[in-house]
């Protein structure tokens, strides 16, 4: 969504005010930071990072701060840092335009409304689309910090998600992903008198688009996958079968102190299901060690569902006391070394489950949409599954598909040779 975000605000400056990018930042008029605040490691970040492009930028040059941290901290910025020219929120990216010439302006208006704000076109990449489905989200999970950043969720309509995927093939892309915190929510409201279409319907009117041969998305709540969608996801040839599943606890007492509304077993009946369905389907997730409260019990489920579900990849931290959050308050949190020890205990199981999967791809050939130029003249793209996959190539090959036979592996990526 951040990815998304820049490109909205880079469309913007580029159509309206006649930027246009630049590879070093002592070169450019305007730098613009755009951050995150889920984790406390971002936000220590920023102001450092603030420090090095105020010494070095050009004597005359503005900088900005955008996205989550600058809706959470607002004026703070820029009283810690007062060289910075103005603060625009994630819910404000729309105002970029109008904030340039504003000296000192913050615009962090977590209630302001863009889903029907029609950007200009940016992409950075010819041969995929992100594309926001929804902005915002409605769920009070104790231990994040979005909801005060972004604002109560908003779905967009869908004939401005169709228009601007057909403009994205039209312009070569045969790939789009679609975005938003909750993307199965996706329909519950709409901020004007819009057809009720919900998230499996979406799908369904996107894959009938000619040209368009991949539709991925993230993040889907594990509380909404019902079995409709579960059975669109398997049936449908155009959506990748892969497939984001945020767990954050295995243990279902923490799942309810996150306030997550599922439980342990919902979330393995969902996996179960999906893999009845689509067993070719590839599962990653988030995991989230040492919430307030987490006994060793706890841990251990979180590892009992590692082992069943055995994910292909998981982005997995300590928790992170997030200012504003409910959980911010909980007294019962887990010594720092107990955390560290889990989250090595987690990472290193998660390491022995994918290196199982993996030593099980040498040999099998895929389906790889190819995408980018890497170092050693090798091309890379993804499988149908969300397996990175490298050949040697030029980029004559980026935006073809090609059937790739694997003939050595990593844990990160995934070597081979086209056959066809």
């Amino acid at each position: 969504m951040n990815s998304r975000d820049s490109e909205h605000m880079i469309a913007e400056l580029t159509e309206k005010e006649g930027y246009k990018s630049v590879s070093d930042f002592r070169d450019a008029d305007l730098i613009l930071i755009n951050t995150c605040s889920v984790r406390e490691k971002p936000v220590s970040k920023l102001f450092s990072e603030l420090g090095v492009f105020n010494k070095k930028k050009k004597p005359d040059a503005k900088i900005g701060v955008c996205g989550c941290t600058a809706s959470h901290l607002g004026e703070e910025i820029i009283k810690r840092a007062p060289y910075v020219n103005f603060v625009l929120g994630a819910r404000n990216v729309s105002k970029i335009s109008e904030v340039l010439h504003k000296d000192k302006a913050v615009e962090i208006d977590i209630n302001y409304d863009e889903s029907e704000f029609a950007f200009n076109d940016f992409r950075t990449s010819p041969y995929k689309a992100f594309i926001n489905i929804s902005i915002g989200c409605d769920k009070s999970c104790t231990y994040c910090i979005v909801p005060k950043t972004r604002g109560d969720e908003i779905s967009i309509p869908d004939e401005l998600i169709l228009n601007e995927a057909q403009k994205a093939v039209d312009s070569g892309a045969k790939e789009i992903f679609l975005l938003g915190q909750n993307v199965n929510n996706y329909g519950r409201r709409f901020s004007g008198e819009h057809e009720k279409v919900n998230f499996t319907e979406l799908l369904r009117r996107l894959s009938k688009i000619e040209g368009l041969e991949r539709i991925r998305f993230t993040s889907p709540h594990p509380f909404h996958m019902d079995d409709e969608f579960i059975e669109e996801f398997a049936t449908n040839p155009k959506i990748c079968k892969s497939m984001h599943m945020p767990l954050q606890s295995g243990s279902t007492k923490v799942l309810k102190e996150m306030k997550r509304g599922y439980t342990k077993e919902w979330f393995l009946n969902r996996v179960e299901k999906l893999r009845k369905e689509c067993p070719e389907v590839s599962i990653s997730t988030d995991i989230i060690v040492a919430f307030p409260g987490e006994s060793d019990e706890d841990f251990e489920d979180s590892l009992d569902v590692m082992r069943q579900v055995r994910f292909n990849q998981i982005f997995s931290f300590k928790y992170s006391a997030r200012p504003e959050t409910e959980a911010e308050h909980f007294t019962n949190t887990v010594d720092q070394s107990v955390a560290s020890q889990r989250l090595t205990t987690l990472q290193n199981l998660h390491t022995e489950i994918l290196d199982e999967i993996n030593a099980t791809s040498l040999g099998k050939t895929y389906r790889v949409y190819f995408e980018d130029l890497i170092q050693d003249y090798y091309v890379s793209g993804r499988s149908d599954d969300n397996i990175v996959i490298k050949v040697k190539g030029s980029d004559e090959l980026l935006g073809q598909f090609r059937d790739v036979l694997i003939t050595s592996i990593s844990r990160t990526i995934l070597e081979g040779e086209i056959v066809a």
